[in-house]
């Protein structure tokens, strides 16, 4: 593969230069090796600060106040976020099949920078790597044992019930809150030239002011919205770490000062990767990661209940689809319960926490694509990937548990980061290998994952540290590399401080407290893209128009010079 090459940078400032006089970084303050935004670098860091200082000095304190925050807006603004979700989803149908479809991003003659299959591998290792390494054990049982929708648990119809409930989380809505983002970033960078930060968005409702303080206040919540949704998924990802680490070897504690110790290790390697840049790192450890990924599932689809995944997976596929609606705008109101709290609207929030993110990322790697190729390549395959490894993974689980084979929900229950590691262990043992080669097949299986969610961490934090650092440096592609490792350093810092302040529980209250407002963001992103799109498609048909009435004059004076010949 050709090494691509980032030429956004020269764009941006040709444009800039022509319609605003503005360009990426231009009020940036530049010492002791960093390139910061002045307003966003320093109110963001100043936040994040005060956040780490207060839960760190009151820490037995910290998980009430965490868990009354939790309750508060996953009560008063869970139905919100139920509403938000399918609106995302619906603008970005109605793009993908609607008469902006054929729009390119990066003008007509744009052509992709990655191949397709690298364009994916980084779009999956970017977007829920570590949370698909977390869930896809944990949470088809934990529904399996306590059915959402009421009926009798641990059922084969509580079962079937579980993998529809699972692949809704992990679904078209996510993947449909990543794609408005990437599309409405990618589309005002490549396509008009403004800075790659959440700001050019707004540039069709805002106009200058998006150098201003509402541009400020934009990119200081996406700051602070990517920060902690990133910190959820690595507070997630080091759990099952150690959890692994311990499976391994008992020795190893699962403490909370451990998976604090891990966060430091790991992020350093994440700190490499940054250094090394989007192609030297980043990419390459995706492209990583999708192989291991890849040899990982097939390894727990030959060892596991092949034909039982096999079958399942078309069945899970027709479920989502038969019970898409329902699920889709179910707010539990009839029933009174508060299950969604914990499972949809923590998803939907930590999701929204986490689009800045991905979104900028995906972005970044999309030039090239047509609004229609974009939508339907970020929607799709990623989404029957996914479902493909939950129900590689989660079938297996429920499997056992309907075959009585150890006791899978009391593992899940007492530590849901080892889930994955005891379904491998009950695999190995049930198989038909002797007890020794079974031995050894669980501790490869378990070592493969350790590595795998390693990996995703690292590919996860050295992303975010990129993203992070365009916000913070005005949208300028290329900053300085000791603001590059501090940006990762402190995704670390706020993830372990997250643990220490109450574990689970925290992160979840990060996810959906600083998803909430930017929800409110991400609707009027949906009017301001639309805008965007909108002037674009007008520009290219006036383009049309003049080109083939010049075609016309052409042929009209060509007879008449002809004749006078």
């Amino acid at each position: 593969m050709s090494e691509p090459q980032f030429d956004m940078k020269g764009l941006q400032v040709e444009l800039l230069d022509e319609d605003t006089g503005r360009y990426p970084g231009d009020t940036n303050i530049q010492k002791w090796g960093f390139d910061l935004h002045p307003q966003v670098s320093f109110i963001s860091a100043t936040l994040i600060a005060i956040f780490i200082i207060l839960t760190l000095s009151f820490q037995e304190q910290a998980s009430g106040v965490f868990s009354n925050i939790q309750a508060f807006v996953s009560s008063y603004g869970g139905w919100f976020f139920i509403l938000v979700g399918n609106i995302y989803l619906g603008v970005m149908l109605i793009l993908a099949f609607g008469k902006y479809s054929h729009i390119r991003l990066g003008g007509p003659d744009a052509k992709p920078e990655f191949s397709t299959f690298a364009w994916f591998a980084m779009l999956l290792s970017a977007g829920m790597g570590i949370g698909l390494m977390f869930w896809s054990v944990g949470e088809p049982i934990f529904h399996m044992a306590a059915p959402p929708f009421g009926g009798e648990a641990g059922t084969a119809a509580a079962a079937e019930t579980a993998m529809s409930v699972t692949f809704f989380h992990w679904g078209f809505h996510p993947w449909g809150i990543y794609a408005l983002v990437a599309l409405a970033l990618a589309f005002f960078a490549f396509n008009r030239g403004l800075p790659l930060t959440m700001r050019s968005v707004f540039y069709p409702l805002l106009g200058e002011r998006i150098y201003d303080t509402p541009g400020n206040v934009i990119d200081i919540l996406s700051v602070i919205a990517t920060l902690f949704g990133l910190a959820t998924s690595l507070g997630l990802g080091v759990g099952q770490v150690a959890a692994g680490l311990h499976f391994l070897i008992p020795a190893i504690p699962e403490s909370i000062p451990f998976q604090v110790v891990l966060i430091a290790i790991i992020t350093g390697f994440a700190t490499m990767s940054v250094v090394a840049g989007l192609d030297g790192g980043v990419r390459r450890l995706s492209e990583f990661n999708l192989y291991i990924a890849g040899a990982f599932m097939v390894f727990v689809l030959l060892v596991g209940p092949t034909l039982f995944i096999l079958d399942g997976f078309v069945q899970n596929l027709g479920n989502y689809i038969a019970n898409f609606p329902v699920l889709s705008f179910w707010t539990e109101t009839y029933e009174g319960t508060e299950w969604q709290n914990s499972w949809t609207v923590f998803y939907w929030g930590w999701w929204i926490s986490w689009s800045p993110f991905v979104g900028m990322f995906i972005a970044r790697v999309s030039k090239g694509r047509t609004v229609r190729e974009f939508i339907l390549g970020v929607l799709i395959i990623p989404t029957l990937l996914s479902f493909l490894w939950l129900t590689t993974f989660g079938n297996s689980a429920l499997f056992l548990e309907l075959q009585n084979v150890g006791d899978l929900t009391a593992a899940v229950n007492e530590n849901v980061a080892t889930a994955m590691f005891f379904m491998l262990n009950l695999l190995a043992e049930n198989t038909n290998l002797i007890p020794s080669v079974a031995n050894i097949v669980s501790v490869i299986g378990s070592t493969v994952g350790v590595l795998l969610v390693v990996t995703f961490f690292v590919t996860s934090s050295d992303s975010g540290s990129l993203v992070v650092d365009h916000l913070t440096s005005g949208g300028k592609l290329d900053s300085p590399i000791p603001q590059r490792v501090f940006w990762a350093v402190m995704e670390g810092v706020v993830a372990a401080v997250l643990l220490l302040g109450g574990g689970l529980n925290a992160l979840q209250t990060a996810a959906i407290t600083t998803g909430l407002p930017f929800a409110v963001v991400l609707l009027v992103m949906c009017f301001s893209l639309q805008r965007g799109l909108a002037e674009d498609l007008a520009d290219l048909e006036a383009e049309e128009l003049r080109s083939l009435e010049a075609e016309d004059e052409y042929l009209e004076k060509v007879p008449a010079d002809m004749s006078r010949r």
